[in-house]
Formats: C-alpha cells, structure tokens, sequence
C-alpha cells in the first residue's frame, strides 16, 4: 500500500513515524510504502536520518500521484491550499483521502476537492502513533464502502488502537484522546511535583509516576475492572488511600476533569 503523509508536522510526523517503526519491527501487514513531505529539506532530513524506510520529498503533487491513501496532516487553514496544489494530480475514483487536521470534516473535504462521491474520511489518531500507541478515531463520508473504510481502519491500526464511530463522535474522541493526551501528562507532573515535595528526586518521582500510570492502565486491561472496583482494591478504610481520594474531591479533581474535556467541545 502506497501512503503519502503530507505534512511532517507533529501530528503528520508521528504518523509516518509509526509506519516506519511497524515496518521496522516487522509488524507491517499492509507492504507500506509510505512517502512524507515537508516545506524544507532539513526537516525531510530530519525524519529520513531516523527513519530512512521513509521516503521524503518537497513535491506535493508528485508525491501523491500514485498514492493509495493520501493523509492531510497540515494545519486546518492550510488543507484547502493544499487540495488546490494536488488536485490535477489526485484520482478522485481511486485515491483515499484523510483529513486529520482537526474539524475539517469530510463534507469540507468533498467541497474543497469538487466532488461528492471523492472517497474521503476524517480522522482523529494522537502523537503517541509514533510509538503505536494512539487512539484514533475514523469516520468515513457517505457512500464510503465497508472494504474502504476498513483499508483505513488497517493503515491506523499499525499505530494504535482504533475505533470507527459516526463522525459526528470523533470531536469526543479528539477531546478523551487527542488532547487528553496532554491531560494525562499534565496529571503524571502534578505526582511528580508531589513526589519531589515529599522528599524525591524529579528524576525518581518522574519514574514513579510514569510506572504508576502504566500499571494502572495495564491493570484495568487486563482485568476489565471498572474503575471504581480497581479502586477498591486498593482502598482500605481509614487508610491513606482514601484519605488521598477524599482531598482530590475536595478539590473538585472529577468535576474539573469533565469541564476540562467539555470546554473543548464549546463552539
């Protein structure tokens, strides 16, 4: 399969990345042939001196003439501009094309590509992809086949994992996933500052908190618990556990998770 990311950005970078990395560690069950394109050839550089099973070039056309699966991964207001520079090049009958710039969805697409039957799609996935471990949301235009949307569902899931859903549940997924990436990260350096103020080095509370986080994830995988029954386990009355719990209530720490996730969703 021959995928042409447009945009080593953050978001495109992690992409290809990951691509790259399934083909290296040999979990590649697509035959990936995936190209990248960047503004500047240092950035190319960049990319192709860590991952030279990439291809790389500045020609946005060429590189998506031959393309099964075209992914736009440029800032939003730069995907219509992009469209009109591949258009004379993009095979509307044949080419898969995926917006993961955020809130261009695929009626957006059709319009800025003349066409209501284009095969197009709107996805969500997280920088983790670089390391397989993204949660990506897909949601495909009408008319889109199963066989289609699950060519997609495959190329994603060499990235992490991945739910098709209507698309109008992808800005929930974006809010839990995409940015709640950064939530997560931001809860994993709230515990590291605790730790250093209860007594730890930042490089040993970094540690803990990394491998408290990956084991609670791992245990709620791997057992299917509910949350709250996970923590029951671990929750004795009248211990320093719910002591703890209590004080983050008592902050509003609930709350202000689903204001945080809800804000997002705010026209």
């Amino acid at each position: 399969m021959k995928v042409t990311v447009i945009g080593a950005g953050n978001m495109g970078g992690a992409l290809a990345k990951g691509w790259a990395r399934a083909v290296r560690e040999g979990k590649d069950t697509l035959n990936l042939d995936v190209t990248v394109t960047a503004r500047t050839q240092n950035t190319l550089k960049k990319i192709a001196d860590e991952y030279p099973e990439l291809n790389t070039s500045l020609d946005n056309k060429a590189a998506t003439a031959d393309a099964d699966v075209i992914v736009l991964a440029v800032k939003p207001w730069l995907v219509n501009d992009v469209i009109n520079e591949i258009a004379s090049s993009v095979n509307l009958n044949n080419q898969l094309i995926v917006s993961v710039a955020a809130n261009i969805f695929t009626d957006d697409l059709r319009k800025m590509l003349g066409s209501e039957k284009a095969k197009v799609f709107y996805v969500m996935p997280n920088i983790a992809a670089e390391y397989g471990e993204s949660m990506t949301f897909v949601a495909s235009a009408k008319g889109i086949s199963e066989d289609e949307t699950d060519t997609v569902r495959q190329l994603f899931a060499l990235d992490g994992n991945v739910m098709v859903c209507e698309e109008r549940l992808v800005a929930a997924g974006m809010m839990m996933a995409g940015c709640g990436i950064a939530y997560a990260m931001r809860f994993v350096r709230a515990m590291m500052e605790g730790g250093v103020e209860l007594g730890l080095y930042p490089k040993d509370a970094l540690n803990i908190a990394q491998q408290t986080m990956l084991g609670a994830v791992t245990l709620l995988k791997e057992t299917g618990l509910h949350p709250e029954a996970a923590i029951d386990k671990v929750t004795t009355p009248g211990g320093v556990t719910i002591k703890g719990l209590n004080e983050l209530e008592h902050a509003g720490f609930s709350s202000a998770v689903v204001r945080c996730l809800k804000a997002g969703m705010k026209k």
